[in-house]
């Protein structure tokens, strides 16, 4: 008889966020007088149909994927709706309204730079990548640092996998990850208060660790733009900012990454970014999180429910911000 040891993360299926809730950071800028940061996009149709006439993406026939099912979830799946018009992309517009202005973002062609100490740099582009990757789909909590959650189906690949093709050398300590850069595609990135492109970075431990994930899609398709197209992270266990989107390089090194948000407010967002119920923001409680689609407040879990998983990559580490 097989017998199902139920995981911490896990939650039925039925209760599963719904497909629409998905994007936030704004409270920041609010609280330095640099603009609004907590509204939900009220252009969910103009912002629909402006990704309807997009170029689309070569990618469409490759999604849906298998489901890996051992990555299931404790609430229902957020609303695609909500999950692709409530979003933070500083790129087009420190407003979660802005589906429809992210629609400018250029997905084809799409060059990735895999650099630093590996054993051969290279260049790959997307398709090719997706060729030679394991895709699957993982059904995921989000939490981010602003204190709304979501559920989303992702679809995608190991970062592990995509650390064995880099073949990164035994002195390589973190993986760096960059977006673009180009104002011309990117109004946002005009504003001189912003240290661009963003940058986020992982020790290779979690970028190894079998949670970590590179996204190509979400719902049983490609992953729009508004979301982090064609390529984005995703770590369950930290803070949503960690979730760098449209990636355009992988630097393998052995120097600590400095951070876009922590060039920005390092008084507030470090390097580590765990998720801890016990431990606040500067500016507001992270014990409770607002679900997305609902309004309902749920107790925020430790390591956001995966810490059996995660847990023991911090052992040792003293002196340091874990979960800021």
């Amino acid at each position: 008889m097989l017998i199902k040891i139920k995981q911490g993360w896990e939650i039925p299926e039925s209760r599963a966020t719904p497909e629409s809730v998905f994007h936030n950071r704004r409270d920041l800028l609010k609280a330095m007088g640099m603009g609004s940061l907590l509204a939900v996009g009220s252009g969910a149709a103009p912002a629909l149909a402006a990704a309807a006439t997009a170029d689309p993406d070569p990618s469409a026939g490759l999604y849906p994927v298998k489901r890996n099912e051992t990555y299931t979830l404790d609430r229902p799946i957020t609303d695609e709706k909500l999950s692709t018009t409530y979003n933070n992309f500083y790129e087009y517009s420190d407003d979660k309204d802005l589906a429809d202005a992210a629609q400018q973002l250029k997905i084809r062609p799409w060059t990735l730079a895999i650099d630093g100490m590996v054993e051969k740099p290279m260049t790959i582009g997307i398709d090719d990548l997706l060729k030679q990757m394991p895709l699957e789909e993982r059904l995921y909590r989000h939490r981010c640092v602003e204190a709304w959650s979501m559920a989303v189906p992702w679809s995608g690949f190991p970062l592990k996998a995509f650390v064995a093709m880099a073949k990164p050398l035994s002195g390589a300590k973190y993986l760096q990850m960059t977006t673009f850069q180009d104002p011309k595609m990117a109004p946002g990135q005009k504003s001189f208060f912003y240290p661009w492109p963003y940058i986020e970075g992982l020790t290779m431990e979690e970028a190894t660790n079998d949670l970590a994930f590179l996204v190509t899609g979400m719902y049983g398709h490609p992953v729009p733009r508004q979301d982090g197209a064609p390529l984005r992270l995703v770590t369950p266990w930290k803070y949503g900012f960690k979730s760098i989107k449209s990636i355009v390089k992988f630097s393998f090194t052995d120097k600590r990454p400095v951070s876009f948000w922590q060039k920005l407010q390092s008084s507030e967002y470090g390097f580590w970014a765990n998720v801890n119920p016990e431990v606040p923001h500067p500016r507001w409680s992270q014990a409770t999180e607002r679900v997305l689609g609902t309004g309902e407040r749920k107790p925020t879990l430790m390591w956001n429910g995966y810490g059996e998983h995660v847990a023991h990559l911090y052992d040792g580490i003293k002196g340091e911000r874990l979960f800021t």
